[in-house]
Order: C-alpha cells, then sequence, then structure tokens
C-alpha cells in the first residue's frame, strides 16, 4: 500500500508517486510498468493501480478502479502507556498490523518516559503510518495526544465496553461480551504497573479488570494480544 492525499485520489485518473513514497516504490520495491499496486489516501478511500512509467524516485500510476472501505465496527482504541525506549514504538507497531484503529498515549504514575514536547506522538505517528502501509490497511490508526488518568477515565466512561488489563484479575478478556458496535477501550498499564489509585478511577469509570493469560506479557506486546483476543470474537475477523 501506498499513501496519496484524498483530494489527489479521487479526482485524478494518473497519480504520481513522489518523495519518500515514490523513492521507496522505485528504489526499494522496484515496481515496474505493468505491475499492479495499492494506493490509499488513509482514510478508507483505495485505488487499485498499474505503473505506466518509472523514474529515478518517483512513479506513474493509472487509476484502474476505486473502493471506499468504511470505518470498521466495532471501532478499537487502546490507551497505552508511555513504556521505556522504543518499546512505544514496538506496540505501536504490533497493534497497526492487529488492527487498532486509535491509539492514545497515557502518561500513567508509574510510567517512567516524560514526554515534554510532540517528539513521542511524532515517533508514534511515523511508526503507525510505516506499519499501515506494510499491513496494507485503509484506515492508518489515529495516534492522539497523550492523555492523563483522568483522560483515560473518560475514554472508558463514554466506551460501548472497556478493558482494564491486570495480570491478578479474575476475569479472562477471553471470556468477556463483546459489544457488536460502538467502541472498545483497552487499557495498557506501564512496566512497573497501575498505581491503586489509577485502578480504582478507571474502575469506577466503568474499565472491566480482566486478564489476559496465565503468563505476564510486557506493556509493547500486550496490547496487539489483547487486540487480537477482542478482534477475534467480532464480525471483523469472522
Amino acid at each position: 500500500m501506498f499513501y496519496v492525499p484524498g483530494t489527489v485520489l479521487a479526482s485524478c485518473d494518473v497519480v504520481v508517486l513522489d518523495g519518500a513514497e515514490g523513492r521507496h516504490a522505485a528504489t526499494v520495491r522496484r515496481l515496474r510498468p505493468g505491475e499492479q499496486v495499492q494506493v490509499g489516501d488513509g482514510r478508507g478511500l483505495v485505488a487499485s493501480c498499474v505503473v505506466t512509467a518509472v523514474a529515478r524516485d518517483s512513479l506513474e500510476l493509472s487509476v484502474r478502479s476505486r473502493r471506499l472501505v468504511p470505518c470498521a465496527v466495532p471501532a478499537l482504541v487502546v490507551v497505552q502507556a508511555i513504556p521505556k525506549g522504543d518499546r512505544g514504538e514496538l506496540a505501536v507497531e504490533e497493534m497497526t498490523e492487529v488492527g487498532v484503529d486509535r491509539i492514545v498515549p497515557w502518561a500513567a504514575a508509574r510510567s517512567v518516559p516524560v514526554w515534554r514536547d510532540d517528539r513521542g506522538v511524532t515517533r508514534w505517528r511515523a511508526k503507525a503510518y510505516e506499519s499501515a502501509k506494510q499491513s496494507v490497511r485503509a484506515w492508518i490508526p489515529e495516534v492522539t495526544a497523550p492523555v492523563t488518568t483522568a483522560g483515560a477515565a473518560k475514554l472508558a466512561a463514554a466506551a460501548s465496553a472497556a478493558f482494564l488489563l491486570d495480570a491478578s484479575a479474575d476475569q479472562p478478556l477471553a471470556g468477556v461480551t463483546v459489544p457488536e458496535a460502538g467502541t472498545l477501550v483497552v487499557i495498557i498499564g506501564p512496566e512497573g504497573g497501575i498505581a491503586p489509585e489509577e485502578t480504582a478511577e478507571l474502575t469506577a469509570a466503568g474499565a472491566l479488570s480482566c486478564r489476559l493469560g496465565p503468563s505476564v506479557l510486557r506493556t509493547s506486546t500486550a496490547g496487539a494480544v489483547a487486540a487480537a483476543v477482542l478482534l477475534a470474537r467480532t464480525a471483523r475477523w469472522q
């Protein structure tokens, strides 16, 4: 999948891939005239195209057909506590591949990193973009600005169903009732665990404490696994 602005994809029968997308297509993928590719706008519009010309760092594509992929139902939101190092980007990569629709960085009480500017969000958004291309997704997941625990609680309260991952919980995530529509919210804590006062605030907002399984997963992988468990029980994966 390659991405171009929606205004171009919707109105032009010939699309030119240039810049970073063009260089990747021409020098990394080494696409040649006659090959078929998919191009999207990242917001549901997808075009099937054929390569008609190749330059050093650009491609010319002929649009053969277009289709609009609707938003997935139910929508899946993961509130991800900000982890150390590059584990946040790993989490974003895996969650994007699985099918998460929105990723919300959470400045949890026990999160070690403190984001003082937009660089963390920028890195996460870039990783979501790259992973959506690799996964051939019609919709690029939204990565929002970071939220506090109060913000995470608001998301849980507004959701059709919200789940707080807790390795000590009695309720397995695989056994919960999953709504067929609306929004599902999954909350993932940091490496040091969720503080008791945060658990109290989130469960008071309606989040159900659940465990994934008998083992304790890293914060960077828990979101993708939880998403897979839930999506497997919806029409999205059936």
